[in-house]
């Protein structure tokens, strides 16, 4: 019998190109946040949800897994990369177990909902071991601009997407697992309907506040304030994904923190920290101040680069400290969940003085649709290699002498 089992894994790992290469050939098809609440509030049909996430989920890993293998083969090679391959593989086959089973039978949608369930879990840890990945590449290989341009296309589209299957597994799982969340009864899977956003700001900070306390001993206080412009007064809420918004904000916390007290060290007290809200027709904007000393121009794209982390590595599965402490990849991924929804998260910093972040969401659940990384011909162009020169001057740092270049009369 085990040698039955053994014949049929490996007929089924044999398989998987011919799988990626026809799942891939689709596009995913991108939901917006309108569509989850409705479906989980009014149309809420396990069975509905097994057949759309059978050919869905496929759809989504085979076109990013296609692009896996776009990357150098250096890093394809480092065990973390194969490690992270190796679970996308698997992943892709639990789900196509599935792919001609009876959608009537509660067995199967029982055992569906397991198997969503085991991948989840199993996923867990592909950020910082992809991220471990980068780190074998640095340590054994030079860097060139190339691959480092790849690279960040690439993970940007990777992390993007692994929000996403986890988007659509979280939402099937918790709506059908047959259990409410006491915590958070009135939400809708992941979804809060009335998502309260200063509630998130304030949790997000009193968070960082508990780590920067343990680590600094102190911590600068919280301002915050908001304004609704389509009700002229009251707080500002919003259909939305809290853990999302909670991950960005606590990330800007930390940063915001660690920067203002690193540099008012010498000071007597902190100044606080700042946060607006702001609800318009279109937007909700999100801003937090801080006087920390600020970043100069030149460094600004490097805080969203995967390749730049200064941080000492950290170690895969430690438990305690901050999420992601080490690898630099806080703020690249938070600017990632808000562009999910098509929003966006930028910097903008004075230099000597401090550094505002912004977070744009969308106003209306309607307009908050997936952004999906698709596999393509235009996607594929990417990751070829282009020798021409740039088409700007660069700087110098010894300019010419001009007196040597005189007009001769």
């Amino acid at each position: 019998m085990k040698f039955v089992r053994f014949l049929m894994k490996n007929v089924a790992l044999a398989n998987v190109p011919k799988h990626i290469d026809h799942f891939s050939k689709f596009s995913p098809s991108p939901l917006s946040i309108k569509q989850f609440l409705d479906f989980g509030s009014t149309n809420a049909c396990e069975k509905t949800s097994f057949m759309f996430l059978r050919q869905e989920l496929p759809v989504r890993l085979s076109n990013i897994m296609k692009e896996i293998n776009l990357l150098p083969d250096r890093l394809l090679g480092t065990p973390s990369v194969q490690l992270v391959q190796s679970w996308y593989v698997q992943s892709l086959l639990d789900i196509l177990e599935f792919y001609n089973r009876n959608p009537n039978d509660h067995r199967v949608l029982s055992g569906f909902t397991g198997a969503l369930i085991t991948i989840r879990n199993r996923h867990n840890d592909v950020v910082p071991t992809m991220a471990q990945g980068v780190i074998e590449y640095k340590e054994s290989f030079c860097e060139d601009s190339i691959t480092s341009q790849n690279v960040q296309y690439f993970l940007d589209r990777f992390y993007m997407s692994r929000i996403s299957i986890r988007m659509l597994i979280n939402q099937h799982t918790l709506i059908f697992d047959g259990t409410t969340n006491p915590a958070h009864p009135k939400h809708i899977g992941s979804i809060d309907p009335d998502c309260e956003v200063v509630d998130v700001v304030r949790d997000a900070y009193e968070s960082a506040k508990l780590l920067c306390d343990q680590y600094y001993m102190d911590s600068p206080t919280l301002e915050v304030d908001q304004h609704n412009a389509v009700s002229g007064s009251g707080a500002v809420h919003i259909v939305y994904v809290p853990s999302h918004l909670y991950h960005m904000l606590f990330e800007l916390f930390k940063n915001a923190m660690r920067a203002t007290v690193e540099n008012h060290e010498s000071s007597p007290s902190l100044p606080p920290i700042k946060v607006r809200v702001s609800l318009g027709g279109e937007d909700v904007t999100i801003k937090m101040s801080d006087k920390g000393g600020g970043v100069p121009l030149s460094k600004i794209d490097r805080l969203f680069s995967y390749m730049y982390s200064t941080a000492p590595t950290p170690h895969l599965g430690s438990s305690g400290g901050a999420p992601l402490a080490g690898f630099g990849y806080g703020l690249p991924i938070s600017r990632l969940y808000a562009k999910y929804f098509q929003g966006d998260l930028q910097l903008y910093s004075m230099e000597g003085y401090g550094t505002d972040a912004v977070i744009y969401l969308k106003a209306l659940s309607k307009d908050s649709v997936e952004r999906l990384p698709v596999y393509n011909k235009s996607a594929w162009r990417h990751y070829q290699h282009n020798h021409e020169a740039d088409d700007w001057c660069v700087p110098s740092s010894d300019p010419k002498n001009l007196a040597v270049h005189k007009i001769q009369h």
